[in-house]
């Protein structure tokens, strides 16, 4: 191969793991602006879940469904409109002037981020053969890693100089670039024989999951039995019941029912959406702890955040394969999940204590899910087809979209609940709606107003803890099952099938940009 070629795989290699550091930098960015946005905006933590939510929510409603588009249509093109999507969002976040146009630009930003996320991986696929896929890969991955250690500290340093607006404008340049450089150098590739969108599956999903979210965001406000929650409720239990009958009918399903009943397909997926549950809601969580309990600023938050992303590369780079081949995936799994959770309950219980006992929990969770993250993906993707692969990566991307915003929406809502319940009686009514706002209203109350905080804050970060250590001892107890069944051996993860009409590595279906 002339090197003029290598070089161009490698420039492509740079244009796909800069597109997926913005998608990865918008929502660490967006953590350490929580407060911010609550002040800026007279926004209610419910409020501002939206915003997170928002994005996380079309993301996941439509992850698989974008890559089924994608190689039926293109992943260039799919690269190209998803880009596009995302920066004309970002504009428009950053110059939105009230939380709703915010909220709608944030779910423009995710339905971009939905074409992006699947089609890089598609080009990388493609681009690259087998003596260099992983290595493209294990970049890939560490840009991602690095994503989330470099958020915190950028939206820190933005938000320490500029107006809040400015963590969504930073996105928009480096979409402009990020046009210029597919058109210039990534090559046209599709599968011709790729089964066409789900459309009937698509919207319930969408339906489903945005009801399930608003009614438990709405839930502390008006409780269960109010319309305003289980008219959601409702609607989002028989939305998910007619999307598993469709899906299980469907002739070009969006996502094949039968899945479920294999044990490492079940395991693996259920760990990463509890994991993701737990540890979405209590990073939202930290953010307002290093703030607000231990008055940190924005920029000093991030760099207190930067020690977990490090120790998640760590763990995921250094700790999980060799720990994965000595005991198998199962204990893998199962251990470092429980870990994390235990690390999740250290931080818990010292949140009132100073940043120097929050730092080695903080350690012991991103080493602990670094290394449970590729040792679940390993057993997910060994439960597949090698030919269905795409779509195990994008049911896992979905449930862990789903599970990091549900995890907001309920890790925040108990919050909510729990420090409207430790107020003092003599607050006017909507003060529990921030900790700032209790304040202002607190008058000789400032003491009990900031100890219900600390105290809804804990019990909400348990309950995370809670759910990554029942996500561990569920994924391990269905993994070691399955590995205790008699089975064929299973394809190693990345391995290439010849032959395999949507396999990516197939030359026949790349054609030149």
């Amino acid at each position: 191969m002339a090197a003029s070629e290598r070089d161009r795989k490698w420039w492509i290699l740079g244009v796909l793991c800069l597109i997926l550091l913005t998608t990865v930098l918008d929502n660490t960015v967006l953590n350490v602006a929580v407060p911010t946005l609550m002040e800026s905006l007279k926004a209610s933590t419910a409020d501002v879940q939206w915003v997170i939510n928002g994005y996380s929510l079309a993301l996941a409603g439509f992850l698989i469904a974008s890559g089924g588009m994608a190689d039926h249509f293109g992943r260039k093109r799919a690269l190209f409109a998803g880009l596009a999507l995302f920066g004309a969002g970002s504009l428009t976040a950053a110059l939105a002037s009230s939380l709703g146009t915010l909220v709608a630009a944030r779910v423009v930003m995710g339905l971009g981020a939905s074409f992006l996320m699947p089609a890089t991986l598609a080009v990388l696929m493609h681009v690259f053969g087998d003596e260099e896929r992983m290595k493209a890969i294990g970049i890939w991955m560490a840009l991602s890693a690095a994503g989330m250690a470099g958020g915190p500290v950028i939206g820190g340093f933005l938000l320490a100089h500029f107006w809040w607006g400015s963590v969504f404008l930073i996105n928009v340049p480096i979409a402009v670039v990020g046009l210029v450089a597919i058109a210039w150098l990534v090559p046209e590739s599709r599968n011709p024989h790729s089964e066409r969108p789900d459309f009937v599956g698509l919207p319930l999903s969408v339906l489903g999951m945005v009801s399930l979210v608003w009614a438990v965001i709405a839930a502390p406000e008006h409780g269960w039995t109010n319309a305003v929650v289980l008219g959601p409720l409702v609607v989002a239990v028989v939305a998910v019941a007619v999307f598993v009958l469709w899906e299980r009918r469907a002739p070009h399903p969006m996502l094949d029912m039968g899945l479920f009943t294999e044990r490492r397909f079940t395991g693996a997926a259920l760990g990463g959406l509890l994991a993701a549950f737990g540890m979405g809601g209590s990073l939202f969580l930290l953010t307002q702890q290093l703030q607000f309990v231990l008055g940190y600023t924005p920029l000093e938050t991030g760099l207190r955040i930067v020690p977990f992303a490090v120790a998640l590369l760590i763990g995921s780079g250094a700790v999980s394969a060799p720990l994965g081949k000595k005991f198998g995936l199962a204990r893998t799994v199962a251990l470092s999940m429980v870990v994390a959770a235990l690390g999740l309950c250290a931080i818990a219980a010292t949140s009132d204590s100073g940043y120097g006992w929050t730092l080695p929990g903080l350690i012991v969770v991103g080493c602990a899910m670094g290394t449970a993250g590729p040792a679940a993906g390993a057993a997910l993707m060994s439960a597949i087809p090698p030919a269905r692969a795409g779509t195990a990566s994008g049911v896992n991307g979905t449930l862990q979209e789903l599970g990091t915003g549900l995890g907001v929406a309920a890790l925040g809502a108990a919050l909510v609940a729990r420090f409207d319940a430790g107020l003092p009686d003599s607050l006017p009514r909507g003060a529990e709606k921030s900790l700032p706002a209790a304040l202002a209203a607190a008058g000789g109350s400032v003491e009990k107003v900031r100890d219900a905080f600390v105290s809804a804050l804990q019990t909400s970060q348990f309950l995370g803890a809670l759910a990554v250590a029942v996500g561990g001892v569920a994924a391990g107890a269905l993994l070691g099952w399955a590995e205790r069944e008699p089975t064929a051996p299973p394809t190693p993860v990345g391995a290439v099938v010849s032959g395999d009409p949507g396999e990516p590595g197939d030359p026949d279906r790349h054609t030149s940009g």
